[in-house]
């Protein structure tokens, strides 16, 4: 689920090339999910890193997550009996 969340959301990324070469890309509505690369592959798999990492804080902090395509990721209590 994880896996398929995180590959959705990096299909909604924005790549644009800097005038220095270097690649730039974000995911719109994912505030602070950012990256940069020389190439637009290595900027690609820096944002995974960085999503991946985002996702982690965002549980830990049972702070909202963005649903993707449907997709959502949250934690449930579950009862214990």
């Amino acid at each position: 689920m994880i896996i398929e969340y995180c590959l959705k959301a990096i299909e909604k990324a924005r790549y644009r090339e800097m005038d220095d070469g270097t690649w730039f890309a974000e995911i719109p509505g994912f505030t602070g999910v950012w990256a940069n690369g020389v190439s637009i592959e290595e900027c690609r798999k820096e944002l995974i890193e960085v999503l991946e990492e985002w996702l982690i804080l965002k549980l830990r902090d049972k702070d909202p997550i963005p649903t993707v395509d449907g997709l959502k990721i949250e934690i449930r209590e579950v009862a214990v009996v």
